[in-house]
Parts: C-alpha cells; sequence; structure tokens
C-alpha cells in the first residue's frame, strides 16, 4: 500500500501523483463509482483524466511507460532552458492517449518564458486547453494558407500554424504521427522562438537515445503543484 507523506517527508525515488483534472477545462473531477468506471466532468462529462507531474526521471519512466502519443522535447534545448515537468491524459485501460512537456527559460525579451509540447489524439482537448479555446479540436481552416512555423520531428519537417488564443500566450497547432502537435508558449511573445529557432523534437517514448535532461522547478503552467 502507497505511505501518504507529507511533501516534506516523500523519498526522492517516490512519483507524486497530483490530483486529476479534466483535460478539456483543468476543472476538477469526480472519480469512478458504483454506477460508472469513468472520470466525469461537470461541464465536459466522461472524460480521461489528465495528471500532472513533477519533473523527474521516475515521472518520466512513468508517463512514457503506456503512451499512445509521443512526448515531444526539443533536443537540443535552447540554451538556458529546462524541463519543467509532464502530464499525461489516460487510463490504465486505453493507456496514455495526450501527454505533455513543459519548459522554461528566458525569452526573447526581458524576462522568464513557458512552453508546453503537447501531442494528442483528436478529440483529447488538452492542447486546446493551455491555449484557453474552447473547442477540443483547432477547428476547419486552421492550416489554410502558409504555416507560421516549422519544426522537425524525429527527422521529419512539421508545419505549424499560428491558431488565436488568449492574449498572454501564443499557440501553434500542426498534426505529427498521426496526432496533434501543439506548441503554446508564455508570454505571447514566446512565439518568436517557436518561429524563429527552426526546433528539432525527439520522442521521449523512444528508448535508445541518451538524452540528459536537465530538470528545474515545477511549471505553474500545468496546475497546482503535485
Amino acid at each position: 500500500m502507497p505511505l501518504d507523506l507529507p511533501a516534506s517527508a516523500e523519498a526522492p525515488w517516490v512519483t507524486v501523483r497530483a490530483a486529476p483534472t479534466c483535460p478539456r477545462c483543468f476543472g476538477t473531477l469526480r472519480p469512478p463509482g458504483a454506477w460508472s468506471s469513468a472520470w466525469r466532468c461537470g461541464v465536459h462529462g466522461d472524460v480521461l483524466p489528465f495528471t500532472a507531474r513533477r519533473p523527474s526521471t521516475e515521472a518520466l519512466d512513468v508517463v512514457r511507460k503506456d503512451s499512445r502519443v509521443p512526448f515531444w522535447v526539443p533536443w537540443p534545448l535552447p540554451p538556458g532552458w529546462l524541463v519543467t515537468g509532464f502530464g499525461d491524459a489516460g487510463d490504465e485501460r486505453d493507456g496514455t492517449r495526450a501527454g505533455v512537456v513543459a519548459l522554461s527559460g528566458p525569452s526573447v525579451t526581458l524576462g522568464p518564458a513557458d512552453l508546453v509540447v503537447v501531442a494528442e489524439e483528436p478529440g483529447m482537448g488538452l492542447g486546446a486547453a493551455f491555449a484557453g479555446l474552447d473547442a477540443p479540436d483547432p477547428g476547419p481552416g486552421f492550416d489554410v494558407g502558409p504555416p507560421n512555423a516549422k519544426v522537425d520531428t524525429v527527422g521529419h519537417p512539421t508545419s505549424l500554424w499560428w491558431v488565436e488564443s488568449l492574449s498572454d500566450r501564443a499557440a501553434y497547432v500542426g498534426e505529427a504521427m498521426g496526432n496533434w502537435l501543439w506548441v503554446i508558449g508564455w508570454p505571447a511573445e514566446a512565439g518568436c522562438m517557436v518561429e524563429l529557432a527552426q526546433l528539432s523534437l525527439r520522442d521521449l517514448r523512444e528508448q535508445d537515445q541518451e538524452l540528459d535532461l536537465p530538470f528545474g522547478a515545477y511549471s505553474p503552467r500545468l496546475g497546482d503543484e503535485p
């Protein structure tokens, strides 16, 4: 039986789980009960629970174990940037069907910046939630016109289009390996890095790679600290 330890007493090898939230709005969920095996959001109905995790090798091992979607990380990281958390939406029956890697570092202007890189199956709504959108997917017509940015995903050039989001952030979306790929940055000026840095993304599920990830403090963009 797992021990419920206060944060100050946690052993370094313990992977701490936050309370699951809705992947579409980050609201509280009603857990499965006698009448239903599903997690339920008061706004969005039955959903797969989203769990945020502190940045650590142990958390990475947990999220990538049964994932159906990539866990993308820019590699090499831009100078001064750190991995600041992970998140996954799914369950033991269906595996992880939406995943996020959070990063923090210096912005192109003064001050810090944050990025989240989301890979998800259509309809999950996690990337849209980070962008502050109501619909679960970017919607028809988002890719009309030339792309606003391009990234490399495991050797494949991938186009990203800017989508209108909340004014304090910049959001881009495209498709990679049959899943949505979202890159959302705070503040809005962080979009300059997405458009100009020519990021190369690696899938953290791949075990045959030597990536010594530098971890930083937990990103508040993932929600309350677990």
